[in-house]
């Protein structure tokens, strides 16, 4: 299946004035309300900016995503609407289509990826949809749809590249600046196909063009970022899926001509700022947001650090909040590291009487204190030392000042705090090197979340290649975070490379990280 995703429209001439109309006479209030907009209190104290938070998680669906679908089904015609609707979704816009569909009387299909939440699942069936699972993406069910679309004779809703959905998404806008009427000087919107921010920015730069529109994608799923680099609508490859909400691989033809005009910035955000930034919404709101429910908290957390402003007027969408409960542990997990409140390090310890003991003494003394010690986790190396791995409570910014304290104190040590693999996997599973490690590679995989996809895996390698680690930690997701070990003779590099083009898991080669050489890896 090609790596794009294919749209029912095309880019229209349609000018700001022209949606302005179309957003003050859209039809959304027979299924959505008008949602809060909150200060974050706590959040704004700690950047010294008002941070105003437009509460989408309230609506019914629990995301924004219904004012468009309902607008879109409500300017259908009755025989269309006879006939039944269909629209291909991750989960929010499909719930939005189910509602949407049970008020105005008609039958919704709802084609989602294999790989979608069941929390998401669970509530279209309830809303009445009749849900299909198929493909892995959203590209493949979005081709799917389109087959049964014609197959069947339904209207198809497209999730974000149409003028009435992005109309209904503009409502969004229309509400925010009737709220406030203050000083705003930005308003930060996630982006994954780009209907939402569409609409953003056709509604205030009608109205209030002096405030600012600054998208917000995730570094891994950032398609309209480098589209508009480019001039040109853009394919991703491959998409990460931590924020399935802006999962997209290709933005919409009309959405990304809206964005390249209209919008004012593009800031991209890592999965750790986007758990920190959940952590601040729940402190604030005791609601807790999805991934992408969260990135535009992210974004002005980042963008402050980055121009050192205060005093200024920040909104920020919370888009959602279809979060998986078994995704909060592993949100939990990396929102210290996201904040900067943890640090994470490899420190080698001479193994000698007394080291041990002066090490912990110079953690209790570290400048800046206190440090607390969030994770400690020890194995002899071999006669001469041993390799300790540690988290600490920081402050920001803190962690390189600290390597290199210990360092001057006789103790050698590597920052970790942004190291992938030390994070996701190593720090569970600490417990010294294999010592018949010969010829062995270190990967790490995303796994599909569904049956077969490790026998595939195992069925696809050579007989004579040897599994030597296997790493695996589920973390409520819809993807699984495997780490391989694996002893391949270099004879076989080529065989190899065929292997994983074929089995076609993202994957990254750790062989030469240096947390495998000082925990795993024979010396």
């Amino acid at each position: 299946m090609p790596a794009t995703t294919p749209t029912p429209t095309t880019s229209s001439n349609l000018s700001p004035s022209d949606y302005l109309r179309r957003i003050l006479n859209a039809k959304v209030y027979e299924v959505a309300k008008e949602t809060d907009l909150d200060t974050a209190h706590t959040l704004s104290a700690k950047l010294n900016n008002t941070v105003l938070l437009k509460r989408e998680d309230q609506q019914p669906v629990f995301s924004f995503k219904l004012r468009g679908a309902y607008n879109k089904m409500a300017h259908l015609s009755r025989a269309q609407l006879k006939r039944g609707v269909i629209c291909a979704s991750a989960g929010n816009h499909a719930q939005g289509v189910a509602l949407s569909a049970r008020k105005l009387g008609a039958k919704a299909l709802i084609v989602m990826p294999t790989t979608t939440p069941q929390v998401k699942i669970d509530a279209v069936r309830g809303l009445g949809g009749d849900v299909v699972l198929f493909g892995e993406s959203f590209t493949d069910a979005y081709n799917h749809a389109v087959e049964l679309e014609q197959k069947k004779g339904l209207t198809f809703v497209h999730p974000f590249d149409d003028p009435d959905v992005i109309a209904g998404q503009g409502t969004v806008a229309m509400e925010m600046l009737r709220q406030h009427t203050g000083p705003l000087d930005a308003v930060f919107v996630a982006i994954g196909g780009g209907g939402l921010i569409a609409g953003v920015a056709n509604y205030i730069k009608a109205v209030r063009p002096d405030v600012k529109v600054i998208g917000v994608q995730m570094n891994d799923s950032d398609a309209m970022v480098q589209s508009v680099k480019a001039g040109k609508r853009v394919a991703l490859a491959d998409v990460g899926l931590f924020s399935d909400g802006t999962a997209v691989k290709l933005v919409g033809a009309e959405t990304f001509r809206v964005s390249k005009e209209l919008v004012d910035d593009y800031i991209t955000v890592d999965t750790d700022a986007v758990c920190a930034a959940i952590k601040d919404i729940f402190t604030d709101t005791r609601s807790i947001v999805e991934p992408a429910g969260a990135l535009s908290v992210a974004a002005i957390k980042q963008y402050v650090a980055k121009h050192k402003v205060k005093g200024r007027t920040f909104a920020a969408i919370l888009c959602g909040a279809n979060m998986n409960f078994d995704r909060l542990r592993f949100v939990a997990e990396r929102a210290g590291v996201g904040e900067e409140s943890e640090a994470l390090f490899a420190v080698s310890l001479p193994e000698e009487r007394g080291s041990f003991k002066r090490f912990v003494q110079l953690v209790g003394d570290l400048p800046g204190g206190p440090h607390n010690v969030t994770e400690f986790n020890y194995r002899m190396n071999d006669a001469q030392r041993a390799n300790v791995f540690v988290g600490l409570s920081t402050n920001k910014g803190e962690s390189p000042r600290l390597a290199k304290h210990f360092k001057r104190s006789g103790f050698e040590a590597v920052d970790l705090t942004h190291d992938e693999l030390a994070k996701q996997h190593v720090r569970h599973m600490i417990g010294g090197p294999n010592p018949q490690g010969g010829d062995e590679r270190l990967l790490r995989f995303i796994f599909p979340e569904r049956p077969g996809a490790l026998l595939k895996f195992l069925s696809l390698m050579q007989p004579n290649w040897n599994i030597s680690l296997f790493h695996y930690r589920n973390q409520g997701a819809d993807y699984g975070r495997i780490l391989v070990g694996m002893q391949v003779p270099k004879a076989d590099n080529k065989t190899f490379k065929t292997f994983l083009t074929t089995l076609n898991y993202p994957s990254v080669d750790e062989t030469d990280n240096p947390v495998f050489r000082l925990f795993l890896k024979p010396q």
